[in-house]
């Protein structure tokens, strides 16, 4: 398949809020593969940020900070029937756009599920409130009545996103490479119950990023290879996981919600401060951060068999990410600060000299242990993709993208999640831009090489406990 293929003709507008890191990285990739001239493009940003690169194209840039007060008078008018609004901004409500797009009869698409500002940080705000479970549910609950809604994909980047088109596949794989017949699951049932009968335990995000800049990181500086205010953002919640059926050892600081799915729990600490043992092929064994994604509660849930009212079935699922070594420096200070965050920030783009993003899902506790299958993209291969991009940014706008254009394919589905998508045709319009996509079996377990320091510290019976995993010392 041509890099270059027109994927959808597109009649109506696209409206673009936001313009950071993944706003000037998808819109190429708009550009390249939906049908549209650039007069109907409109951005909408916080900032002068990107500018020079929109009008090189031809489109309309619109520099003003969305507001409560004055969202509907600046987006109002640039939406209407068969538009299109990506959300790829901060602290701009996704509720509060999802709602106005289909008062216009719009289409919707984010990478999270963003509160006004406030909502993540709050102190005044219950910690149970400030998490991902709670937007979710929120979220979740405009579908009442909106079946045939114009179609609103919440939390498509690349995770949450890709990661669960990801998930499907490696089911899959691990089912042909252990002789159980899969089948053709198309459905939630289907899919959960082939976890089950896998007898997958654990599911991590596993990323490593060891993508590098010449120039150091400064005191007072946060820097990172994508959206600064983002990061902090999610890092400075409550650290999330969707909670197992298999779990045994409740954590001390952990907390049940009582409305819902019931799919996940949180802890009494951010995730920028929680740290989980996980795997990837290149990097090994590495300490993550379990900073709260969406992806965490949505694959778990999706993936919960039940009898009657009764979950027998779950995964453990969240995320473990070692972002650059920069950025890891950048949050050790930020947690110095007490999450007051740097006085200034540097997004790496051009002056990375080194590095990939390793960003894929580790499914384990079946048969052959353990199994990743996900994206090794390096710096040198995205900047030879596309423009604008850095690898950590191609893996998202390139899930944008997908998203978008099955959307478009799909106009009239209402609030949809990502597991609800067909992963086939969101993996075919990703893979150009994933770099080499593999699959790795491995016998690493989170007691490895456990037994030097504090050997009573571990679950030697179940390795796949999340008390093994979390990193306690």
């Amino acid at each position: 398949m041509s890099e270059h293929k027109i994927h959808i003709e597109f009649p109506g507008r696209i409206l673009l809020v936001g313009f950071g890191s993944i706003g000037q990285g998808v819109l190429p990739l708009i550009l390249r593969h939906i049908g549209i001239p650039a007069e109907r493009i409109t951005i909408v940003t916080a900032q002068d940020k990107g500018r020079s690169e929109a009008e090189s194209f031809g489109i309309r840039f619109i520099e003003e900070r969305l507001t409560r007060e004055n969202y509907r008078r600046v987006l109002a008018p640039l939406l209407g029937r068969g538009d299109f609004l990506i959300n790829v901004s901060v602290e701009v409500s996704s509720l509060a756009l999802i709602k106005l797009c289909w008062e216009k009869g719009a289409m919707y698409l984010d990478t999270c599920i963003e509160p006004w500002p406030g909502g993540y940080t709050d102190p005044t705000v219950a910690a149970g409130r400030r998490t991902n479970y709670a937007l979710r549910e929120e979220a979740l609950a405009l579908r009442q009545g909106n079946d045939r809604a114009p179609t609103a994909v919440l939390t498509h980047g690349a995770n949450p996103g890709l990661v669960s088109h990801f998930v499907k596949q490696a089911l899959l794989n691990i089912a042909g490479d252990t002789g159980i017949d899969a089948g053709n699951p198309t459905s939630r049932a289907d899919w959960g119950e082939l976890a089950r009968r896998l007898g997958v335990k654990v599911i991590h995000v596993a990323e490593r990023d060891s993508q590098a800049s010449a120039v150091p990181k400064q005191p007072g500086e946060f820097v990172n290879t994508w959206s600064i205010d983002g990061f902090v953002s999610e890092g400075s919640q409550p650290s999330e996981m969707g909670w197992g059926t298999h779990e045994r050892n409740f954590p001390r600081d952990g907390k049940r919600h009582e409305t819902g799915s019931l799919s996940a729990i949180y802890l009494m600490q951010p995730g920028a401060g929680t740290r989980v043992r996980t795997w990837t092929p290149l990097a090994g064994h590495f300490h993550g951060f379990c900073i709260t994604h969406g992806e965490a509660i949505s694959i778990a849930d999706y993936l919960t068999v039940r009898e009657g009212s009764q979950a027998v079935y779950r995964p453990t699922v969240h995320y473990a990410y070692h972002p650059s070594d920069c950025a890891v420096m950048s949050v050790h200070e930020l947690a110095g600060r007490n999450y007051v965050q740097q006085e200034r920030q540097r997004i790496l783009m051009d002056e990375i000299v080194s590095g990939i993003d390793e960003l894929g899902v580790l499914l384990a506790g079946h048969k052959k242990n353990a199994y990743w299958y996900g994206s090794q993209l390096s710096i040198e291969e995205a900047r030879r993709l596309a423009p604008f991009n850095n690898a950590t940014s191609l893996q998202v706008t390139a899930a944008v993208l997908s998203g978008v254009i099955w959307a478009m394919e799909n106009p009239n589905r209402g609030i949809v999640e990502p597991e609800e998508m067909d992963y086939r045709r969101n993996l075919e319009i990703c893979m150009p831009y994933l770099g080499p996509v593999v699959g790795h079996y491995t016998d690493w377990t989170p007691l490895h090489e456990r037994g030097r320091l504090f050997p009573e510290d571990v679950d030697t019976g179940d390795p796949w406990q999340f008390k093994n995993v979390r990193v306690m010392w």
